[in-house]
């Protein structure tokens, strides 16, 4: 039994009926353009909103448990979030940990560049500081290490605001999450990023799944010219896939 299973989940205009299941350990990247689906379909799975369709967590459709119990099966960053007033970061993360001590959450703070951060107001932080913090409080969420029930991660363009060197941490413990078994589901516009590293693509156009599988067989010139409408090649560099549009 897949970790999440989605049956005939929808809404209407914005998500045609899907079903599918995601597996313990999997990095699934959600991709298409802007006002694809992606962004709905994470807040369904999330159970922050309702509609047509179950959405199955650890073998319990996601309605059926405790908000208390969803928070320590998944977590969520959602795109925009605006800092809590008068909240100095360390207070804010520690908020995610479950009741375990800042120490805990050393190696994620350390790895995301934030030790300098744990004193200063969320609210006087940067886009790219606050985008990390917030990275930081989901991770410490469902990191097992901290909270042995955690299970699903789900992210919504994490790597907005981030630099290259960021974007390499975050990879970094998102890989660790994956070989941990939690699964991790993100949105992106980066296709260069799922191609290198999705375990799976869903490719998605108007609210429907249109191709589902690696990163490799979805995000190919046909199916990428089908969704953007424009050529796409894919080319070898170093041993390494990479996908230019011409």
């Amino acid at each position: 039994m897949p970790l999440l299973s989605l049956n005939h989940i929808a809404e209407k205009g914005r998500l045609a009926p899907l079903s599918a299941g995601v597996a313990s350990g999997c990095w699934l990247h959600l991709v298409g353009p802007n006002g694809a689906g992606k962004s709905t379909l994470l807040t369904r799975i999330s159970g922050m909103s309702e509609g047509p369709g179950d959405v199955c967590l650890a073998g319990k459709s996601v309605s059926a448990w405790s908000g208390p119990e969803l928070g320590m099966l998944r977590s969520w960053l959602p795109q925009q979030q605006v800092p809590p007033f008068a909240m100095p970061v360390w207070h804010y993360l520690l908020l995610h940990a479950h009741g375990a001590p800042l120490e805990k959450l050393a190696p994620i703070i350390d790895a995301l560049w934030l030790a300098d951060k744990l004193p200063r107001q969320v609210a006087h932080l940067s886009g790219g500081e606050w985008q990390r913090v917030r990275l930081a409080a989901v991770i410490a969420q469902i990191h097992p290490d901290i909270n042995p029930a955690g299970r699903l991660l789900l992210l919504d363009e994490p790597v907005n605001s981030l630099d290259v060197t960021q974007q390499s941490a975050l990879t970094h413990l998102l890989n660790e999450l994956a070989q941990k078994g939690v699964a991790i589901i993100m949105s992106s516009h980066d296709l260069n990023y799922s191609l290198g590293h999705a375990h799976q693509v869903w490719l998605m156009l108007k609210g429907n799944v249109v191709a589902q599988g690696s990163a490799s067989e979805v995000l190919t010139p046909e199916n990428l010219h089908s969704v953007y409408a424009l050529p796409f090649r894919r080319l070898d560099v170093d041993n390494h896939k990479v996908l230019i549009c011409s």
